[in-house]
């Protein structure tokens, strides 16, 4: 972005003249390696000379630990999900996200308004209803969408985290079991994903490639980022 904005109305009190950083977003599905990267790039950045804050779900003081704990019990109906994970990202926004770019910090979060779009829609909710919600939100500077196919996921997820019971849907009962509703959900993630990117200016990277391609990749266009007025 050039001048700072918000999609919507905004946030109230807050002078967007003042934020001097840089907002960067890396989005894509559970495990396709955005912490991964989140983590080199944070790392490079401060090599630099960047004073840098990283940030994600379910990391806000205010609703972070209950929205863990509430997912832990698996009883969530849709809509409270959808708006407890508001109430997260919100918070994060006014007290971490935004003094970070007001003391003009590099701010990476994994994840940011796209996947809780996308998560909500999947279950049902109303499609403006849920682009209203987040009109609260800032306009990143750069949106990096790690882009891989279901085909190629699932044996990154096989060797680290597993099925986990939100990322493959289980709430929704698309499969008999685990694996089939985790190849269900994740394929509508990234159709949502896939439909957001022209209106939302994604760029899309090709994250099947190796951690360290990737990572290359993400150098050049942050850097340009951080060089653009």
């Amino acid at each position: 972005m050039g001048k700072p904005e918000f999609y919507g109305e905004g946030l109230p009190g807050i002078d967007l003249s003042e934020l001097r950083g840089k907002l960067i977003v890396l989005e894509g599905t559970d495990g396709v390696g955005r912490t991964t990267q989140v983590a080199l790039l944070r790392s490079w950045l401060e090599s630099n000379g960047h004073a840098v804050l990283d940030t994600g779900m379910t990391r806000s003081a205010l609703a972070g630990r209950g929205l863990r704990q509430a997912k832990a019990g698996h009883t969530l109906d849709a809509t409270t999900l959808a708006v407890f994970y508001a109430t997260d990202f919100a918070d994060r926004l006014e007290n971490e996200m935004i003094p970070a770019l007001r003391a003009g910090f590099v701010v990476l979060t994994d994840r940011y308004i796209y996947s809780l779009i996308a998560r909500a829609i999947v279950r049902g909710a109303d499609p403006g209803w849920i682009h209203d919600v987040y009109g609260f939100a800032l306009v990143p500077d750069a949106i990096f969408y790690l882009r891989i196919s279901i085909e190629d996921l699932i044996p990154r997820v096989l060797h680290s985290t597993g099925f986990d019971y939100w990322e493959s849907g289980m709430d929704l009962r698309l499969g008999e079991d685990r694996y089939d509703s985790f190849v269900a959900y994740q394929s509508r993630i990234l159709a949502q994903f896939d439909a957001m990117a022209a209106g939302y200016g994604f760029e899309t990277l090709d994250a099947s490639q190796s951690i360290e391609k990737l990572f290359e990749s993400l150098q050049t266009r942050v850097e340009a980022v951080l060089t653009r007025k």
